[in-house]
């Protein structure tokens, strides 16, 4: 692990809530006991203006992969731009990525329809770009759930689906992208937020309790990832 790893944390107000759980903190006091340097940044991606405030397969996808290049895209950084000055990226959805739509037999990766067979087809994409920066590492949060007030049945059974995909077929080992399986941590294995871990019944961010609670294990499975560890033990953190 380098002891001055750069790290970045691209998000919405999910990942914000983490963020405020104690990431900064838990980083300050690593450093000071390992006597590392490690920086971890944070920022909004993409921001609501120019290009809006969508984070999710298709939004990735089509800055990363599809207007890929040396120079942003609608103000926003390229992964051209972001794997210089970072050795660590994480990227993340928030929780309207688990309102899945029933899946219609044609993939279409430049839809923005949110669909498990678009979802798989830009995650391909996201998955190659990635991989043809092989000194910079990724750690991709599993999709963001949703209370059991703000979907339906149906909709939760195709976003498990999802992560049950990017767990078991996308991600591989051997390669520079690794997971933090959230939505476990905040479903404990079931198809909703669990009321208990949601800000209310009706707002899907997690709580501030929650927030502390898992903040500390996002830090840690990012510790692993950078000691060379990603690949071993829980993707939670625990």
């Amino acid at each position: 692990m380098k002891a001055d790893a750069k790290i970045i944390l691209l998000h919405h107000s999910t990942g914000h809530c983490i963020w405020n759980g104690g990431v900064a903190d838990w980083f300050r006091k690593y450093n000071a006991r390992k006597k590392t340097a490690i920086s971890v940044s944070e920022q909004a991606f993409p921001k609501a203006k120019p290009y809006g405030w969508n984070n999710y397969p298709f939004d990735y996808w089509n800055i990363w992969v599809n207007h890929a290049g040396i120079g942003p895209f609608q103000d926003e950084p390229t992964l051209e731009m972001l794997t210089q000055n970072h050795d660590l990226i994480i990227w993340k959805h928030c929780f309207p990525v688990s309102s899945v739509k029933e899946d219609t037999g044609r993939a279409d990766v430049g839809s923005a329809e949110k669909r498990l067979e678009n979802y798989k087809a830009r995650y391909a994409g996201l998955m190659s770009k990635m991989r043809s920066f092989p000194s910079v590492k990724f750690l991709v949060w599993t999709a963001a759930a949703l209370t059991k007030n703000n979907t339906n049945e149906a909709d939760a059974r195709r976003a498990k689906a999802f992560v049950d995909w990017t767990v078991k077929e996308w991600d591989s080992k051997e390669d520079n992208v690794f997971l933090w399986n959230f939505h476990t941590l905040e479903t404990e294995g079931g198809l909703y937020l669990t009321d208990a871990y949601a800000a209310s019944p009706d707002d899907s961010h997690p709580s501030q309790a929650f927030s502390k609670k898992v903040a500390p294990l996002f830090c840690q499975r990012i510790v692993n990832v950078l000691e060379g560890n990603g690949d071993k033990g829980s993707l939670t953190g625990a």
